[in-house]
């Protein structure tokens, strides 16, 4: 017994002595952790993630999760695009960092505290010029469109690698389209950082945020003069103010949506796509293809599509593959995919269709809308009739109401610098759309980050009277109404193919003017159909006065961007958001209250609804627009604009106070990280 108690005893100690151990262990570890965390805690997130991009780190801090003012290994994430070929293992494990991160945060820091380098990193560029950059880029909020497909099958994954390299391939022939191809060869490591982040983000050399683009300064490429761009008309056509209205005369081989113009001004000839991009087209063909075969047996509804499209991008004959694009729904497939030229929005005379990716995952919530409206497309056909009047007719609808896709990948002229669209009715040209065949989307994922409703919810405070933004919500639900019915309208009463007098609409307006009607007819739709889903108790009174003061958010938030851009060409949504919140304060659905204070208690000066008078301001508008459509009257459609974008004295101060309250935060630039780890 004394023994087995001595050993006991020493046994009792030894015990001791591995706990005191463990507890020196844990205490260091505990140290050790502190000392971690303070290290990755000397700049805030907000500051990161804005040092990041002027330093072309593709990295992006997405949330503190735990709350302890530090950046946490699972708290960082890679975005696609910036610097090809960087993955997110090359910065963490999710566990740990890389000496690679280390490396990056450690310049982040340096930035911060105001540390600059001793040379322009081999740019040519002052120190005024990288400030102006900066400021530019800063009027941007980078924006992570996350999606988790790590439990995809392998088939799956695969599929996915190849639509990032297809996405990545369309990125540089969208360029050329752009013209500005040629300037990327000029940006290399050696550039200045803040040069290649603006290259990325821009999509060229030029500097588009609001308070830059018209400084003369401003370029990813020193001494870059600033020039309409585009990669699509000869220069010497270019060089003439008013070349579109020209070419809008031209024989329709010139114009045909599907070309590229060579030649001269003189002599202009049209070339297809396919020959004039053959090398560029040939590639993005194959890896449709690879695509396609990585699939295997999974998916047959969208691996007949990639076919359809490789060969489409082989021979310029685009209908065959809408066909194809347009037999995927949300019942024979899981994913979104569309790669192809469509839309002319970004182009200086908006008729020439643009390249672009859009990828994502389709949300099945979409069903409840789809049940809902399906049945109402004729009645909503017959109401546009109304509003339009001859010569237009009723039409036999037959258009997919609106799928929901969360997206995971944009690329081309899908990613602009700032925002992304919310909603889009393919194809806009040939049989499947004369024919109300084609696809309507609605984008459910963006806007949804904590920073975004944040930002939004503080510049409506600034503009709204307190009774109208008792009214706002920063539930995505009557946006997502909004949208729905927007892009239903697109496909709804004279569209862009509707001829008048032989003529569609941009041989009647121009191409410009065209678009901008187009989405004006589409976006005042989505406000008297609101009202006509509520006059059929098809919704409720409230969900439409959400409704309507969230489209009046959307308007600011377009006015904010300016009526042209740097080179004068109409940004159609802005002018559609100037002539709709015109037309509704002329018939006093919306007043501005010069001496009131506004619902955040700092701004003087705010906007009331007078929801009572919406639903008859809304219903005359859309008379007037479609009737402009369906007459093809373009004497009252530039009255519109002379009304309403080209104004002066109140209108203009007005659109000023909006510019100056909805920029006080940066605009969403989105950027997108697609995980399949």
């Amino acid at each position: 017994m004394k023994h087995v108690r001595l050993f006991g005893l020493f046994g009792l100690l030894g015990l001791l002595g591995v706990l005191t151990a463990a507890c020196t262990t844990n205490a260091h570890v505990e140290a050790s952790h502190t000392a971690e965390t303070a290290r990755f805690a000397r700049v805030s997130r907000a500051d990161f993630n804005r040092l990041a991009v002027e330093l072309a780190a593709p990295i992006f801090w997405t949330e503190d999760k735990n709350r302890n003012g530090a950046l946490d290994p699972n708290e960082l994430a890679v975005y696609w695009g910036l610097v090809p070929g960087t993955s997110l293992p090359q910065y963490t494990d999710g566990r740990g960092f890389s000496s690679t991160f280390e490396n990056a945060y450690e310049n982040i820091v340096k930035r911060s505290s105001g540390h600059e380098p001793t040379a322009t990193n081999g740019a040519n560029l002052t120190f005024d010029a990288i400030d102006t950059i900066r400021a530019e880029l800063a009027q941007g909020r980078i924006t992570l469109v996350s999606t988790d497909l790590s439990k995809a099958s392998s088939e799956e994954k695969r599929f996915v690698v190849f639509i990032k390299h297809a996405a990545w391939l369309i990125e540089k022939l969208y360029a050329k389209q752009k013209g500005v191809s040629e300037f990327a060869t000029q940006l290399s490591k050696s550039s200045a950082a803040e040069s290649r982040a603006l290259f990325f983000r821009n999509q060229g050399p030029d500097c588009v945020a609001p308070r830059t683009e018209n400084n003369p300064y401003c370029s990813a490429i020193p001494n870059l003069p600033k020039a309409v761009r585009s990669g699509l008309y000869p220069k010497d056509m270019l060089a003439n103010p008013n070349f579109c209205d020209a070419l809008n005369k031209l024989e329709k081989e010139i114009t045909d949506p599907f070309t590229v113009v060579i030649g001269s001004a003189a002599a202009p000839k049209a070339v297809g796509y396919h020959e004039f991009y053959r090398n560029d087209m040939t590639e993005i063909a194959v890896v449709l293809r690879q695509a396609a075969n990585a699939l295997g047996t999974k998916e047959p509804a969208l691996k007949a599509y990639l076919l359809a499209d490789a060969q489409a991008f082989t021979d310029n004959q685009w209908w065959p593959a809408d066909e194809a694009w347009a037999k995927m729904d949300a019942t024979n497939s899981k994913y979104y995919l569309r790669i192809a030229p469509d839309e002319v929005y970004a182009e200086p005379c908006s008729t020439k269709a643009l390249f672009h990716v859009s990828f994502g995952l389709i949300n099945q919530s979409s069903r409840q809308w789809q049940t809902m409206l399906d049945p109402l497309k004729g009645e909503m056909e017959k109401a546009m009739r109304e509003m339009a009047g001859p010569p237009y007719q009723v039409r036999s609808v037959t258009f997919k109401l609106p799928d929901f896709i969360d997206v995971a990948l944009n690329a081309g002229d899908s990613r602009p610098p700032f925002g992304a669209a919310i909603g889009q009715s393919l194809p806009n040209f040939g049989p499947v759309a004369n024919e109300g065949r084609g696809r309507t989307i609605a984008m459910t994922n963006f806007y949804t980050d904590p920073d975004s409703i944040s930002a939004l919810r503080d510049s409506s405070n600034s503009l709204f009277c307190k009774a109208t933004m008792a009214k706002y919500t920063s539930d995505p639900e009557p946006q997502l109404m909004s949208t729905v019915l927007h892009e239903a309208t697109h496909n709804l009463g004279p569209a862009h193919q509707y001829k008048v007098r032989g003529k569609i609409d941009r041989e009647i307006f121009g191409g410009p003017l065209a678009s901008t009607l187009e989405e004006l007819k589409a976006q005042t739709g989505a406000l008297f159909f609101t009202h006509w889903l509520a006059a059929n108790r098809k919704i409720t009174k409230g969900d439409a006065e959400k409704a309507f003061v969230r489209d009046l958010v959307w308007m600011f938030g377009h006015i904010s961007r300016g009526m042209f851009d740097q080179n004068k060409h109409p940004r159609n949504y802005s002018q559609l958001a100037a002539i709709q919140l015109g037309w509704l304060m002329d018939h006093k659905a919306v007043a501005w209250h010069p001496a009131e204070i506004s619902a955040n208690g700092k701004d003087q000066g705010c906007f009331e609804i007078e929801l009572a008078e919406f639903p008859a301001a809304t219903q005359s508008l859309m008379r007037i627009v479609s009737q402009i459509k369906s007459q093809g009257d373009k004497v009252r459609a530039e009255k519109l604009i002379s009304d309403y974008v080209d104004v002066t004295g109140d209108r203009k101060a007005i659109h000023n106070i909006i510019t100056e309250r909805v920029l006080r935060s940066p605009k969403a630039s989105f950027v997108y990280s697609v995980k399949l780890d």
